[in-house]
């Protein structure tokens, strides 16, 4: 156990203030003990795994942060073919490599990802058409006021764009989780356009899941949302804000809006969702006159010079910094075309202002 020790060391942000004391778990054995341990004495916990959808306050945390760390990987197959079991804090990526070189696909879209696996579920991570609960077989989850350990069905976890009944509390425990495979290295059907045409495939056609692995990895590279320690604009939490779903009795108005302010001669970015229509927060962002790299060269919190859905952490800002950056990027949008835009990451100790 170390004290008071700052949380920027582990977050993909590289902020974050300290909090009372941290403890890293190696094994799901430890981890369970742990987390049973403070419930019993209570102190607030703070669990962290790969740190790379968190926003911490400057303030810290007031209590104990647990550094998931547990680690492995198992095949296996049954009645409904291959799959693969991880404990929560194996790296992601490291788990999809796995999966492809054992000659299987279904995760390669989701190369490149930042974070740990048992992350991926709480807020159904997603990427180039495909999101984890499209393979996720089950979750062996924690009952914090039980104590007990049981393996949850995806059904039972609430899973929708971007989110799980998981996300935003505190119950459970995610120790192990576990993902459907497909035999053979056949990726998932190639649904993102873009992938589909450096793949040079069809969209909706499946492709070897190392070739897209690659391109996957290539496209995120580009885009500054493959961790790199001395690439600033990977300092950040991936995309930062959601892609808006705008309600059938908005959409007119707000496709309006845009129009008013594009004009009538620019495509807008916008498909069918549950609930309404889906539109491009990045380039809602852009549209709204925010540029790559702003604000400014020098501030110490800015967009990515590569993408603006990522606000970066240049070095030196605080987390008041990237917050203030967050707001006027939110507050901008929804002036320009009505459109409020939502945080993806979890915020704690912090929040931005309404």
């Amino acid at each position: 156990m170390t004290h008071a020790q700052l949380l920027s060391a582990y977050t993909t942000l590289r902020l974050g203030g300290p909090a009372r004391a941290v403890v890293e778990c190696k094994d799901t054995a430890s981890l369970v003990e742990t987390v049973t341990r403070l419930d019993r004495a209570d102190e607030p916990v703070l669990l962290i795994g790969g740190g790379s959808n968190l926003v911490i306050g400057d303030d810290g945390f007031a209590g104990t942060a647990i550094i998931v760390r547990s680690t492995g990987i198992t095949f296996d197959s049954d009645d409904d073919g291959p799959f693969v079991t991880a404990a929560a804090g194996t790296d992601w990526d490291t788990l999809v490599a796995a999966t492809v070189d054992a000659g299987f696909g279904g995760l390669e879209c989701l190369s490149g990802i930042p974070g740990a696996a048992g992350t991926t579920p709480v807020q159904n991570v997603g990427a180039y058409g495909v999101e984890v609960g499209d393979l996720l077989r089950g979750v062996e989850l924690l009952d914090r006021a039980t104590g007990r350990a049981e393996w949850a069905a995806p059904s039972a976890l609430e899973l929708a764009y971007r989110t799980s009944r998981l996300k935003g509390t505190d119950t459970h425990v995610v120790l192990t989780v576990s993902f459907r495979l497909n035999p053979g290295g056949v990726s998932q059907p190639i649904a993102y356009r873009e992938l589909a045409q450096r793949l040079g495939v069809d969209e909706g056609s499946s492709a070897p899941a190392a070739q897209v692995r690659d391109v996957v990895l290539g496209l995120r590279a580009g885009k500054g949302m493959v961790l790199d320690a001395d690439d600033h604009d990977t300092w950040s939490a991936g995309s930062f804000f959601t892609n808006p779903v705008v309600g059938d009795d908005r959409i007119d108005e707000v496709m309006a809006a845009i129009v008013a302010k594009v004009g009538d001669d620019v495509k807008i970015p916008c498909f069918p969702s549950d609930g309404g229509s889906k539109l491009s927060a990045g380039w809602l962002i852009e549209r709204a006159g925010f540029t790559r790299g702003y604000p400014a060269e020098d501030a110490p919190a800015r967009l990515s010079t590569k993408h603006t859905l990522a606000l970066t952490n240049r070095g030196a800002a605080t987390t008041a910094d990237l917050v203030t950056l967050a707001a006027d990027v939110r507050d901008g949008v929804r002036d320009a075309f009505g459109v409020v835009l939502h945080p993806e990451p979890v915020f704690v100790s912090c929040s931005l202002p309404r």
